[in-house]
């Protein structure tokens, strides 16, 4: 494995499974020391305990990200443990599906609570650190949704909207001092969140759904973990202020019924 984050302290929010969980052992991998947080403490412990295992450091806490005083502290107190702070991944997520006349106000603000405010809460805490040191990458972990429009999503894809043109403004604001920020844009991955969405009498749906993607199939986690540490690596020491669209191509197809 190339060791490009030698060194370097990582954060990564919503890390006990799915897509945070591979970067998390992706970027230990590569040798950085990742600092993970999520709600559930026993899966986020067994993460921390594979990466351990596999010769990694890791460091971890439960909280939930829409916390948002938690989340600056774990920012804040990781940076000052560690005595620096290189890379921030939001990746923490809330899906709200729902149709709008069916949609609380509470659910509405919920999914921007945790994809929108908590990437802007502890980006601020990360810039703190990042801005004076000259140095930095943040990773914001938007979503297909967020760039193309889907029913009984109005919530999530909202705010997955929101969070990739947040990362535009903070690319702006970061830029002079060499801090980047940048987004990725997923589109469906096998995580266990989307397997039990997809089990049972739903199986054939995911079927067709996979077979829409001009790939012909879902996207791996580990797959958005190669982008993020691209984007965290000094490879990448140029691209700022962008989305990269990890979907297999079906944000860039125009769908047309079939002659």
């Amino acid at each position: 494995m190339n060791r490009r984050l030698e060194g370097r302290v990582a954060i990564i929010t919503g890390a006990s499974q799915g897509i945070g969980a591979a970067i998390a052992k992706r970027f230990a991998a590569e040798g950085a020391h990742v600092a993970i947080c999520s709600r559930g403490l026993d899966k986020l412990a067994a993460v921390a305990a594979e990466i351990e295992a596999a010769g990694g450091k890791v460091t971890h806490r439960a909280l939930d990200v829409a916390d948002h005083a938690a989340l600056a502290d774990f920012v804040s107190s990781t940076a000052a443990n560690a005595g620096r702070l290189d890379i921030l991944v939001n990746n923490a997520p809330s899906v709200t599906y729902s149709a709008i006349v069916d949609m609380t106000p509470e659910s509405f603000r919920r999914d921007f609570e945790v994809n929108v405010n908590s990437a802007f809460v502890a980006t601020r805490e990360a810039f703190k650190v990042m801005l004076p040191a000259q140095r930095g990458s943040i990773i914001n972990i938007s979503s297909i949704n967020g760039v193309l429009a889907l029913g009984n999503m109005s919530a999530y894809g909202a705010a997955k909207a929101a969070l990739i043109h947040f990362t535009r403004c903070a690319a702006m604001e970061g830029a002079r001092s060499n801090v980047r920020v940048n987004a990725i844009a997923p589109g469906v991955i096998n995580t266990p969140a989307t397997a039990a969405g997809f089990a049972g009498p739903y199986a054939e749906w995911g079927k067709k759904i996979a077979a829409q993607v001009p790939m012909g199939r879902f996207g791996e986690a580990d797959e958005i973990a190669g982008v993020a540490s691209f984007l965290a690596s000094d490879d990448a020491s140029y691209v700022t202020a962008t989305c990269l669209s990890v979907d297999g191509g079906k944000a860039a197809e125009l769908v047309v019924p079939a002659p």
